[in-house]
């Protein structure tokens, strides 16, 4: 067990919070974000709760500009299980190195990024072979990216405040001084563990949306009795995510808002349509599906768990002829009036799955012609 660092520390009176997570080297959606919210340096303060590097386009960027954003602001980043770089090529073992050079060549799927190491090797040109040297990589990325590295070990696994705990995963059971750093990383669907706090815990890690079978929504979950609030928005991670900023008005206030970015062009709605009364969320980890007709647009499949029938978009169906798999999606009817401002994620000959105040469903109805800013 690794011992999880925790920073307990004071955070500057009367100023905004926001509070990120799961940035994911997505770094147009994190400058969209903060341009959103009108970030201001020494007005506001950052709360960055993991998962900054990977599955997005530009992990080195990213943290290049969280570094900078670090040194000009009250910015304070902690460790997600994709973050923790610095202790890997700090570790030695036959099976890590075989481990970290299949990630450097092969990781990340194809429609994400490179992952950050990748990025490393390619600005050093480090040849990216099957036999390359994990040693002499090791000590060349140590001296090249010294900077870099030494800011991810600086940071904490959990910040802890006077009226807030910021963490990646979820808080282990037990007292703090036992904490196991990797479980306050990925601490899977934490809201489901039946936990209460006293003071309030902030999370990322685990969509929002996973905690849903029937609507799809990307919006933080606000759980008062509990007193958790899990903010990932499914940035990167999903086709329709978002990147979320939790907004605290101020140290110590509960009166908690949010502010979200994705880059869906957005409509409004010239017909009214009635919302479904039944629905389903396919989504990652019980998305196994049967083909029952497949289409060139649409297929129809079953899901298995629940035998739910429902039409899906083909190119949402991967895997073999005996194991269907179906990316997140949904049957779900949006619930519009007209003049609704309606992002839109896909255009189909059936109409639009698009998103209303981060829910994502269907339309059938027409658009305003214009792309409203």
């Amino acid at each position: 067990m690794t011992p999880a660092i925790i920073d307990r520390r004071c955070l500057p009176k009367g100023r905004r919070i926001l509070v990120i997570s799961d940035i994911h080297g997505n770094l147009s959606y994190l400058r969209a974000l903060l341009e959103k919210a009108q970030y201001l340096p020494g007005k506001d303060v950052i709360i960055l709760c993991g998962d900054m590097l990977e599955k997005g386009p530009q992990s080195l960027q990213t943290l290049r500009y969280i570094m900078r954003l670090a040194a000009e602001g009250e910015v304070y980043p902690l460790l997600g299980n994709c973050d923790g770089w610095h202790t890997l090529l700090r570790s030695h073992g036959e099976e890590l190195d075989f481990h970290t050079r299949d990630y450097i060549l092969h990781g990340n799927r194809v429609d994400q990024g490179p992952p950050l190491l990748r990025q490393m090797c390619q600005e050093m040109g480090f040849p990216l072979t099957d036999d390359m040297d994990m040693e002499a990589l090791r000590v060349e990325l140590a001296t090249h990216f010294a900077p870099e590295l030494d800011f991810l070990a600086s940071l904490p696994h959990v910040i802890e405040t006077e009226h807030y705990t910021f963490v990646h995963g979820g808080l282990p059971e037990g007292e703090s001084e036992n904490w196991d750093a990797y479980r306050c990383m990925k601490n899977d669907a934490f809201m489901q563990q039946g936990r209460r706090f006293d003071k309030w815990v902030i999370v990322g890690h685990w969509p929002v949306m996973l905690y849903r079978e029937d609507i799809t929504c990307a919006n933080p979950i606000i759980d008062r009795e509990s007193r958790i609030i899990s903010i990932d928005g499914g940035n990167v991670l999903k086709d329709d995510g978002q990147l979320n900023a939790l907004v605290i008005p101020y140290d110590g206030s509960e009166d908690f808002s949010h502010i979200a970015y994705d880059p869906f062009p957005v409509f409004h709605a010239r017909e009214a349509q009635e919302g479904s009364k039944k629905s389903i969320y396919v989504r990652w980890g019980d998305n196994l599906v049967r083909v029952l007709a497949r289409g060139a647009e649409f297929s129809r499949v079953r899901h298995e768990r629940t035998g739910y029938t429902l039409d899906v978009l083909s190119k949402y169906l991967y895997g073999t002829e005996e194991v269907v798999r179906c990316n997140d999606c949904t049957d779900y009817v949006l619930p519009v009036k007209k003049g609704d401002a309606l992002s839109i994620v896909e255009k189909t000959s059936r109409g639009y799955l698009a998103k209303l105040d981060g829910v994502s469903g269907w339309y059938f109805g027409k658009l305003q012609e214009e792309e409203q800013e």
